[in-house]
């Protein structure tokens, strides 16, 4: 299992200066050793070599394959990141030929890449070495301890413009006419009127209010409506009810990997912190800093420090406790919220993420 896909996002930036920081520090011959076992030799630049190893890295940080994936030294991708490889060193050699290392801005950001490298790379032992198959199965487990799983309704409908032809669809219905072959002549929800009006699985709480309120303990098999909507008249057919499905642990595996490694982070930098002397200088008050511009002394009072403006949470936040992962199935369920004006809900063909509740899940502090 290899924890350090995680990571990737926070070496992205570090491309140039990871380079510049090789070509300044470690000048390389064409005899030196692999770095890595099996690794192979791919270009030099004079006399430097570049190895398969530091294209994947390269390809890795800009995310264009994952840690641990394979990456083809034959294929187009590999050629590709190889000649930005190229790139970045003879633009290292030339900065260097230029003197520009030598500036104290050169070497102060060559320092802060070297340090962020570094971190990176203590973060990734400390996670490599604190999470196991255990600790993923020991969350997954509490997390369908304390999930409280709703129920999916499976439907169909049939959707019209006046009373008059929902009346007349109803009258048909209750004549032994079939729901499909009716949906199919009838319904004006172009969505699901060529599969017979299916709207696959979805849960109550994502659907507009009247049909919710229409489905509210309609048993399976039985055919409610017409009732309006904002788009017409709908005609509801229940053909079942079952409970939510849990995400299996695989499904949940990357968002219960990425709660562990934070909260592995959170811990180590803590630790860190109580153990070394950080003195800030400047307050968070922009006008502690000095040089901050300053309002004049005829503004308005209040006017430098406006009330901050409350912010919206994210779309997928999930509430309650904040260092507690929602575990989500995959977009393959049900379908997203819909907007107050109630279009026809189309759960079939635009499913939404569903998954666990928040729940107070065990850090590692709490295992320990």
């Amino acid at each position: 299992m290899d924890f350090r896909a995680l990571l990737r996002t926070s070496l992205m930036a570090l491309g140039l200066a990871f380079i510049v920081t090789l070509a300044a520090c470690n000048q390389q011959s064409g005899k030196d050793r692999p770095p890595e076992p099996g690794d192979v030799a791919v270009a030099r630049v004079q006399g430097q070599t570049i190895w398969a190893s530091d294209v994947k890295r390269e390809a890795v940080a800009q995310g264009l394959i994952g840690e641990g994936e394979a990456l083809d030294t034959t294929s187009d991708l590999f050629q590709r990141v190889m000649e930005e490889v190229i790139d970045q060193k003879l633009l290292a050699r030339e900065a260097q030929r230029r003197g520009l290392d030598k500036s104290l801005l050169a070497q102060r950001r060559l320092a802060a890449a070297r340090e962020r490298i570094l971190g990176d790379m203590l973060v990734e032992s400390a996670v490599d070495n604190a999470i196991d198959e255990n600790d993923v199965r020991a969350l997954y487990n509490e997390q369908l301890r304390l999930a409280k799983q709703s129920e999916e309704i499976r439907a169909r409908l049939i959707l019209v413009k006046t009373k008059a032809e929902a009346d007349a669809v109803a009258a048909q219905l209750a004549s032994g006419a079939a729901f499909e072959a009716v949906a199919m002549e009838r319904s004006v929800d172009q969505t699901t009127r060529f599969n017979g009006g299916d709207l696959g699985y979805f849960t109550t709480d994502v659907m507009p209010q009247s049909y919710a309120a229409a489905l509210n303990g309609a048993p399976a098999g039985t055919t409610v409506g017409p009732f309006q909507t904002d788009r017409g008249w709908a005609i509801l057919k229940v053909e079942d009810r079952r409970p939510e499905a849990a995400p299996t642990l695989e499904e949940a595996r990357p968002q219960i990997l990425r709660f562990l490694t934070y909260d592995e982070v959170r811990q180590l930098l803590e630790k860190l912190r109580n153990q070394a002397r950080v003195e800030k200088l400047i307050r968070g008050d922009p006008l502690s800093v000095p040089g901050a511009p300053r309002e004049p002394a005829s503004a308005p009072r209040g006017a430098a420090n406006p009330p901050p403006a409350a912010a919206a949470p994210a779309a997928d936040a999930p509430t309650g406790n904040p260092t507690t992962p929602r575990i989500n199935t995959p977009a393959t369920t049900s379908p997203p919220p819909q907007a107050a004006a109630e279009p026809p809900p189309t759960p079939a063909s635009d499913p939404r993420i569903r998954g666990f509740p928040p729940a107070s899940a065990p850090g590692k502090a709490d295992k320990k």
